[in-house]
């Protein structure tokens, strides 16, 4: 059972700083191509759509060309900083953000593109700057709908498998993850261990959902999460 234990808190480890990571890029790029003439808009959308329906271990055979010891980003992070993100829960931080980035993106983006801009208009009259709108303004507005993504994608990031296991490998108590775990558990025919592995996924996944479900159709007040 300690086995599991620590395939939980490293797993709820990665799956936060991918969503921590994720809040913060899925945002501001979807509130960039919401609001803004941006050359090629739908062929960026296209890309960093890619994750949501390309095999996750074809996303982990991208990561390892660019991150390997021989990839153009592995050897400049080697050469000047020292870093190697190849089998590390780092690593495994970035395959996780990788894949779950469109569940952040998308949601952003369509509760941007939703919102009446003279609203924002309206506060920028009022002598509100631009980054006081966005606060104050647009991104409470566009809340609910950014929430359920986020959501989403920590779900998503706690059940990464096919990239997290190319660039991290199942090192256990480093990058040995929970659906690695499982993997390794019917591997080995521990079929305790893979049992309780998948209801702690299971439980954990529907409890997400269901919240989301009822964050999408109002039922969870906002208030009630400040």
């Amino acid at each position: 059972m300690a086995a599991a234990w620590i395939a939980l808190a490293l797993s709820l480890k990665i799956a936060l700083w991918a969503t921590a990571i994720n809040l913060v890029f899925g945002i501001g790029t979807g509130y960039i191509l919401a609001r803004k003439a941006v050359w090629g808009r739908e062929l960026i959308d296209t890309v960093l759509t890619l994750p949501m329906v390309m095999p996750p271990t074809v996303l982990g055979y991208y990561l390892l060309v660019l991150m390997g010891k021989n990839g153009f980003i592995g050897q400049w992070l080697q050469h000047y900083l020292n870093i190697n993100l190849i089998f590390t829960w780092q690593g495994a931080v970035i395959a996780a953000t990788v894949v779950s980035f469109p569940l952040v993106f998308k949601p952003a983006r369509a509760a941007f593109e939703s919102l009446d801009p003279q609203l924002e208009q309206a506060a920028r009259v009022l002598g509100i700057s631009n980054t006081g709108v966005f606060l104050r303004i647009t991104l409470p507005l566009a809340w609910r709908g950014i929430l359920a993504g986020v959501l989403l994608a920590f779900a998503r990031s706690m059940g990464e498998f096919g990239a997290t296991l190319m660039v991290a490998g199942s090192i256990p108590g480093q990058t040995q993850t929970l659906s690695i775990a499982v993997y390794e558990a019917v591997q080995a025919g521990d079929d305790f261990l893979a049992n309780t592995l998948v209801l702690i996924i299971s439980v954990v996944c529907i409890l997400i959902l269901l919240f989301t479900s009822k964050l999408l159709s109002g039922k969870v007040p906002m208030h009630n999460l400040k």
